[in-house]
C-alpha cells in the first residue's frame, strides 16, 4: 500500500516539476517522512535525502525537455550554478548533523515565510513585467546568493526553486518560464546533496528500509515510477493556464504543503 501512494505521489511530483519547478522536494518530503514514519527521528533525514535524488532524476529529466529558447535565460550563469552546489554541500552535511525536530520545524516554517513573502511583496502575484517577457531579459538570481540559497534548500530538501521562482518573477517572468528555469537550478543543487546523501552513515534501526546512505531507494523508485512519465507528457503538452491564477496555485501548493507538515511536526 505505501508503494502504491508513493507511485501516486510520484506523479504528483512530476505535475509539481513541470507546473512549479519544484523537482519534488515540496510533496516529497512530506510523504518520505510518513513511509518511513517507523525510523523516528531519523525519518526527516532519510525524507530530505530521498528528495534529492528525486530531484536530480525530475530535475534533469525536465531541464533536458525544455525548449532552449527558454534556458538561454540562464546564459552568463555559471558562477551562480556553481555557488548553489557549493551551498548544496554544505547544507547537506549539516542535515546531517542537525537534530531531526530542527530540520522538520525548519521546513514548515521556511514554507510558511515564503508564503507571507509572495503574498505581502509585489512582483510575484503581478510581475513587474506582464506575461510575454523575453526569457533572456535578466538574470533569476545574482551569482552572490548562490551559496546560502544552496544550502538552505539542500537542508530542508526542497530545492531552491521556492526562492528561485520568485526571484525570477520579480525579475519580469511569467510563471511559465521562471517555473522552467528553476528546474536546471534545482539540479545544481540536488546533485551536491545526493552525492552527499548517498555516502551517509546508515542508520541502525533501519535495516528493513531498503536504504542507500540515507536515501530510502524504494520510496525514491517507487516516486520516480510515478513522476517521470507525467514530466514527458507534461513538457510535450504543457497546459494553458493564466499567468495570474498560475502564481495563485503556486501559493496554495506551498500552503497544502504546510498543512500537510504540521501534524509530523
Amino acid at each position: 500500500m505505501d508503494v502504491v501512494l508513493l507511485i501516486g505521489v510520484g506523479l504528483l511530483t512530476g505535475v509539481t516539476t513541470v507546473l512549479f519547478g519544484f523537482g519534488g522536494g515540496f510533496v516529497a518530503v512530506p510523504v518520505v517522512v510518513w513511509a518511513d514514519a517507523g525510523l523516528g527521528a531519523d525519518a526527516m533525514r532519510v525524507a530530505t535525502a530521498t528528495s534529492a535524488l528525486v530531484m536530480v532524476a525530475n530535475a534533469g529529466f525536465a531541464t533536458a525537455v525544455t525548449p532552449r529558447r527558454i534556458l538561454v535565460a540562464l546564459r552568463g550563469s555559471g558562477l551562480l550554478l556553481i555557488l548553489l552546489a557549493v551551498g548544496a554541500w554544505a547544507g547537506a552535511l549539516a542535515t546531517r548533523l542537525a537534530p531531526s525536530g530542527l530540520v522538520r520545524w525548519a521546513f514548515i516554517g521556511y514554507v510558511a515565510l515564503t508564503i507571507a513573502d509572495v503574498l505581502l511583496r509585489p512582483g510575484f502575484l503581478r510581475p513587474l513585467s506582464q506575461e510575454g517577457a523575453t526569457p533572456g531579459a535578466s538574470r533569476p538570481l545574482p551569482a552572490v546568493v548562490g551559496a546560502p540559497v544552496g544550502a538552505v534548500a539542500a537542508f530542508l530538501g526542497v530545492g531552491g526553486s521556492v526562492m528561485t521562482v520568485p526571484a525570477m518573477r520579480r525579475a519580469g517572468h511569467s510563471m511559465h518560464t521562471a517555473t522552467a528555469l528553476a528546474n536546471p537550478l534545482t539540479l545544481a543543487i540536488a546533485v551536491p546533496a545526493t552525492a552527499v546523501a548517498l555516502a551517509g552513515t546508515a542508520i541502525p534501526a533501519a535495516a528493513d528500509a531498503h536504504l542507500a546512505g540515507l536515501v530510502d531507494l524504494r520510496a525514491a523508485s517507487a516516486l520516480l515510477l510515478g513522476a517521470l512519465p507525467v514530466i514527458a507528457v507534461l513538457r510535450r503538452r504543457p497546459p494553458r493556464i493564466p499567468d495570474r491564477a498560475y502564481a495563485w496555485s503556486y501559493v496554495g501548493l506551498l500552503a497544502t504543503v504546510t498543512v500537510a507538515m504540521l501534524p509530523m511536526a
